[in-house]
């Protein structure tokens, strides 16, 4: 085989590819920034620099056209946007209260319960407001349940990610693999077209999540679970009308115990008195104390204190902050979420959400901070604990990077209504029966969904993924030109040099391989972007049936077990269950490769070769 040389722009962009996909894995440059930065290196580059196809140069407006306006991305956000509306309505509420109640029963099913309506609801909705909405509701259950909830909350997300391969519209890397092969001039691949090989597989790595991958995982507290055992430093206020003011500091503990455990008591600016039993507390004294969410609740009502001053508050949130509805809740950073890298000032947090902050648990030292927090700037993993009204708390979890666990009760949005759900019913049933694409119902949803104003186009905005959008724009930058300079058809060539002496069914296999290894050093999306054409190129190259060597690039690129970075959800319960990477490794390679070897059985068997 005579593999014809490059051209430098297909060299140029073979090496902006990989600078690109290198800079996607770093966390030092933001995605969305790396994304713009291609996008315009690729348009600059045929810019000044033409290409021209059979005498005709290529118009770098294509790159930015082909890009922001694929048929994919569009789907991508208006499927999106109704995954979020599902999310604020609370719509999965009764079936996530069912569950919890059938834990305590019956542990075994109800894990198998959890991990099917995982796998099963992210076939139809993005994995993310479903592994959001579930972690809180699993950790509420482990807490219940005395059951450490490291065990179950792993095998949950990598079950979505399961879920998620078996419908075009299960993740918005099968939307692009599809479109891009519609793109290419190959029929359109329908709703469940390879559902079946997607089961046959999934089903037997969700035995393996259900009754191997909690073996394999140590059995250990998560962050935001620990609110049983980890404690927060906090500050009683003393009030002119508490029970502390005028006893002596015996008597305060005789009151509620010796569990009460007294860090020191500020009475200015800058005096501290002494913590001996005959010390008598006044009226403006701060005792600091460190103590479980729930204790510092059964504090400040035994004793008549505040968790917050008076002149922490507003007239518009004093009478709410003072009422009976006041809520402790710990909100965790997560990734990409506003207040990572961000102070609480520079976000107006207090004024934008209503909500005291308390405290703050630090992820990376263990150590607490308070007092003056809100010039403190926030990671990752860190936990602010806050006091509000269950709506502010509510409110504030529509932000699907902070991850909100109430002291005592799970807040999930109270059910508004059902008809989001509904709606995601019609667009999957409309797409699968052929009745529209899914593009164009999608849409179709996203606008019944405004007109019944089950949706507000500030949630909209709110759903829209910047980092994930701009990762996605760019990937078909590249992708497109890898095609236009014969960047995929020489990428092809060699990968069929390397194995032209496998039979077709191994080559498969390889590639797939190779796909599964990319997705998780880099993006998934950018894999089937990058991969599909050259797929299809390799196909044609065999003269063998595209399809399976699509469904390669597919199911490979979907395969995000192994490491934390693969994908986004992954992080999200890294932070939730205080993961280490090698808990990814040590779950999700045995079943990436149980996932592997399956579909190199089963689409040989399906698509004759």
């Amino acid at each position: 085989m005579i593999i014809e040389p490059l051209s430098l722009h297909a060299i140029a962009v073979m090496v902006f590819t990989i600078i690109g996909l290198y800079l996607f894995s770093r966390d030092w440059i933001p995605i969305e920034t790396t994304g713009l930065g291609i996008l315009v290196v690729m348009i600059s580059m045929f810019y000044f620099f033409p290409y021209d196809v059979n005498g005709v140069s290529i118009d770098p407006a294509y790159f930015f056209v082909s890009s922001f306006g694929h048929e994919a991305l569009v789907t991508i956000c208006a499927l999106l946007a109704i995954g979020k509306a599902i999310e604020v309505s609370g719509s999965l509420q009764p079936l996530i209260v069912f569950l919890s109640k059938s834990w305590i029963k019956h542990p075994k099913i109800s894990f198998l319960g959890v991990l099917l309506f995982g796998a099963f609801t992210s076939a139809f909705i993005n994995n993310t407001p479903i592994v959001v909405i579930l972690i809180p509701a699993l950790i509420a259950v482990a807490r219940k349940t005395n059951m450490s909830s490291s065990k179950i909350l792993m095998p949950m997300g990598m079950a979505t990610l399961i879920g998620g391969m078996t419908t075009t519209i299960g993740t918005s890397t099968n939307l692009l693999v599809v479109g891009i092969s519609r793109d290419m001039g190959l029929q359109e691949i329908q709703l469940f077209d390879f559902a079946v090989p997607a089961l046959i597989a999934g089903s037997i790595g969700m035995v393996f999540l259900w009754l191997v991958a909690p073996r394999y995982l140590s059995d250990r507290q998560p962050r935001e679970s620990r609110n049983v055992t980890r404690l927060f430093e906090a500050i009683l206020h003393v009030n002119e009308d508490s029970y502390p003011n005028g006893k002596t500091l015996a008597e305060l503990i005789l009151k509620v115990g010796d569990d009460f455990q007294v860090q020191k008591i500020k009475r200015s600016e800058s005096l501290f008195v002494a913590k001996i039993p005959t010390v008598v507390i006044e009226a403006g004294d701060q005792i600091y104390i460190k103590d479980t969410i729930e204790k510092l609740k059964e504090y400040e009502k035994l004793l008549g204190v505040t968790l917050y001053h008076d002149e922490d508050l507003t007239m518009e949130d004093e009478s709410d902050q003072k009422s009976d509805n006041t809520h402790l809740a710990e909100v965790v950073i997560g990734s990409g979420s506003l207040l990572d890298q961000q102070t609480l000032n520079t976000q107006k947090f207090s004024q934008r959400f209503n909500l005291l902050p308390l405290a703050i648990h630090r992820s990376r030292t263990g150590s607490e901070v308070v007092g003056d927090i809100t010039s403190k700037q926030l990671n990752v993993g860190d936990v602010l604990l806050v006091q509000g009204t269950e709506d502010a708390i509510n409110n504030l979890r529509t932000n699907a990077n902070l991850l909100i666990i109430d002291g005592s009760t799970l807040l999930i949005p109270q059910s508004k209504t059902a008809l989001p759900l509904y709606i995601m019913l019609g667009v999957a049933v409309a797409a699968g029966t052929g009745l529209m694409p899914i593009s164009i119902s999608a849409l179709v949803g996203l606008a019944a969904l405004l007109v019944t104003k089950s949706l507000k186009w500030n949630d909209v905005g709110d759903a829209m993924n910047i980092p994930i959008i701009m990762l996605i724009v760019a990937s078909l930058c590249l992708g497109n030109a890898l095609e236009v300079t014969g960047g995929s058809d020489f990428l092809a060539n060699a990968f069929v040099f390397v194995t032209q002496s496998l039979p077709t069914p191994a080559i498969i296999s390889a590639l797939m391989l190779i796909m599964a290894i990319i997705t998780n050093i880099v993006s998934n999306n950018a894999a089937a972007v990058i991969g599909t054409p050259i797929a299809i190129s390799i196909a044609q190259q065999l003269g063998a049936p595209v399809e399976p060597f699509i469904l390669a690039v597919l199911f490979g690129a979907n395969m995000s077990f192994v490491t934390p970075i693969g994908y986004k959800t992954n992080l999200l319960i890294m932070g939730a269950g205080d993961y280490r990477f090698s808990d990814f490794v040590r779950v999700g390679l045995p079943l990436a490769v149980i996932m592997w070897l399956t579909l190199s059985i089963v689409l040989p068997l399906l698509y004759p070769m």
